[in-house]
C-alpha cells in the first residue's frame, strides 16, 4: 500500500525529516538529516520552498513529472498532493523552508502570496538555478535560520517574513530570467497553443464545448494554468485570456462575412451561449458590432437589420 504523508503543521514537517521544531509556523530543514525513504505521496496544508542538491526520486503532481534536478527549486501551496517515485531507497539532500499561511496572515507577505504564482507550477517546472542563483537561495534560507536560532521576540515574525518575501521576490526574477533562458521551447509552446485554438473552432468543439478557457488550454499542453498564463504574457505581452478573445475574434471576422449565417448562428458556432456577448465583445475588440462590420465591408445591403 502506497504510503502517504499528510503535513498539516510544521511540526509534521519536521518530523519527517528528523529536524527539530524551533518555531511552530516556519522552519529551515537540512533533508541530509532526514532518514532514507522510499516512494510515498505527501499532501500540504503548508507552503513549501525546497531546494535539492542532488537529484533524488522523481516529484509528480497529477499526471506529469517536475522537471526536477540537481540544483533546482520546487514550491508547494496548500491543498497539493505530491507523489515521490523511486525505484529504491535514496537519501534526500538539499534544504527546504516551510511556513503555515498562520505565519503571514496579516502581513504585507500575506496580501501578497497569491502574486507568487510559482507555488501553483505543477509540471515539469521547476526553478533552475545558476552557481550565483544559488547562493542567492541559501544566503536567504540563512538569515531565516539565523532568526529562528535567536529565538522568538517581538521582531521575529516581520524579520522572518520579511526575509521569506525577499526569497520569493529573488524567485520572481530567476524565473523571469528561466523564461528568457528557455526561450526556444516557449515559442514551441506559443506555436502549440496557437494549433490547439485553431483546431478547437475548426472542428466543432467550440460548439460543442463552448469557447476555450485558459484551464482548458493549459490541461491540453500539459501545464498548470498558471504557469502557462504567466509564460504566454512574458512572450506576447497579453494574458492568455486576451490571447484567446483575439484568436475567436479573428475567426469571427471571417464567418462573419458568410451571408448564408446570421451573426446569431456565428455566435453559437463559436462556443458563444448567448449572441449579445458575442456582439458586446466583437464591438469591444473591433470598434464596431458584426453587423456593422458587414456593412462596412459591403458585403450587405444597409438596410439589413
Amino acid at each position: 500500500m502506497e504510503r502517504i504523508v499528510d503535513f498539516k503543521s510544521i511540526s509534521d514537517y519536521n518530523t519527517f525529516n528528523n529536524h527539530e521544531t524551533l518555531h511552530p509556523l516556519v522552519s529551515i530543514v537540512d533533508l541530509a538529516k532526514a532518514s532514507p525513504r522510499a516512494s510515498h505521496k505527501m499532501t500540504f496544508d503548508i507552503y513549501a520552498v525546497i531546494f535539492k542538491d542532488v537529484k533524488c526520486g522523481d516529484l509528480k503532481y497529477g499526471k506529469e513529472y517536475y522537471d526536477y534536478q540537481e540544483g533546482t527549486l520546487v514550491f508547494f501551496g496548500p491543498g497539493q498532493v505530491i507523489e515521490v517515485e523511486s525505484d529504491a531507497i535514496y537519501q534526500p539532500f538539499g534544504h527546504a523552508l516551510v511556513f503555515h499561511p498562520d505565519l503571514i496572515a496579516g502581513t504585507s507577505l500575506g496580501k501578497l502570496i497569491d502574486d507568487y504564482t510559482f507555488f501553483s507550477y505543477n509540471t515539469s517546472e521547476a526553478l533552475h538555478v545558476s552557481e550565483k542563483e544559488r547562493q542567492v537561495i541559501l544566503d536567504c534560507f540563512d538569515k531565516i535560520a539565523t532568526e529562528l536560532e535567536r529565538g522568538v521576540d517581538k521582531h521575529s515574525k516581520k524579520l522572518i517574513t520579511s526575509n521569506i518575501e525577499l526569497l520569493l521576490n529573488y524567485c520572481d526574477r530567476f524565473y523571469d530570467r528561466q523564461f528568457i533562458t528557455r526561450d526556444t521551447v516557449n515559442r514551441g509552446i506559443i506555436e502549440r497553443f496557437e494549433t490547439l485554438l485553431s483546431d478547437f473552432f475548426t472542428t466543432g468543439k467550440s460548439q460543442q464545448e463552448g469557447l476555450p478557457t485558459v484551464s482548458y488550454c493549459a490541461e491540453r499542453l500539459h501545464l498548470s494554468p498558471n504557469y502557462f498564463g504567466d509564460l504566454i504574457k512574458k512572450e506576447t505581452g497579453r494574458t492568455a485570456q486576451d490571447y484567446i478573445q483575439a484568436k475567436t475574434i479573428a475567426i469571427a471576422k471571417d464567418r462573419v462575412f458568410d451571408l448564408n449565417k446570421s451573426v446569431s448562428e456565428v455566435a453559437y458556432e463559436l462556443g458563444f451561449k448567448y449572441p449579445q456577448h458575442f456582439t458586446r465583445l466583437f464591438k469591444q475588440k473591433v470598434g464596431c458590432t458584426p453587423l456593422e462590420y458587414r456593412k462596412v465591408a459591403n458585403l450587405v445591403q444597409p438596410s439589413e437589420n
